[in-house]
């Protein structure tokens, strides 16, 4: 698929393509490459049952497993149909820190090569929910505003220098 000259593709936010150039995706009812499925999200956590723990007290995540794998706990958790494994210090490794997310002019990024951010829909009142989120301490590094496309969001600071984008849904 090719899309006009300026228009932004983003697979993985299906949203923006929708918002940017909304017949893009018009009548599509199969993935592009049907023999892939999403399957997980891997963090690597200093503290990865505090990490984990983070995640089933601020989003309502479930842990469906808490193993040891290669030397390192390593815990499954459950979030809106998709999988997150936290997992420690692996036996030789000497993880760094990632760095902080940081504001621009209209946009936000850590400012590295590599994962910026994963994000999730959130089908709720949105602005509630980071109430909610505040309430408990959450950091919003963006907070919540009106994106492309006039959909709610905001940015979360996650353990382990993780950046959770949460959209309206």
């Amino acid at each position: 698929m090719t899309a006009p000259e300026g228009t932004a593709i983003c697979y993985n936010a299906l949203h923006i393509s929708y918002a940017l150039h909304p017949s893009l995706l018009a009548g599509r009812t199969a993935m592009s490459n049907p023999a892939f499925a999403f399957d997980h999200i891997h963090i690597i956590s200093q503290s990865p049952q505090d990490s984990a723990n983070w995640y089933v007290q601020m989003f309502g995540a479930e842990i469906v497993a808490d193993t040891v794998a290669r030397g390192a706990p390593q815990i499954f958790l459950e979030l809106g149909g998709k999988t997150l494994i936290i997992r420690g210090q692996r036996p030789g490794e000497a993880p760094t820190a990632a760095r902080e997310i940081q504001p621009y002019a209209d946009y936000s990024s850590h400012n590295v090569w590599g994962t910026d951010h994963f994000g999730f829909l959130y089908h709720g009142d949105l602005r509630a929910f980071c109430d909610e989120l505040r309430a408990k301490g959450v950091r919003f590094p963006v907070a919540l505003k009106e994106g492309v496309g006039g959909r709610l969001l905001c940015y979360v600071s996650a353990p382990d220098g993780v950046s959770i984008e949460l959209m309206q849904g």
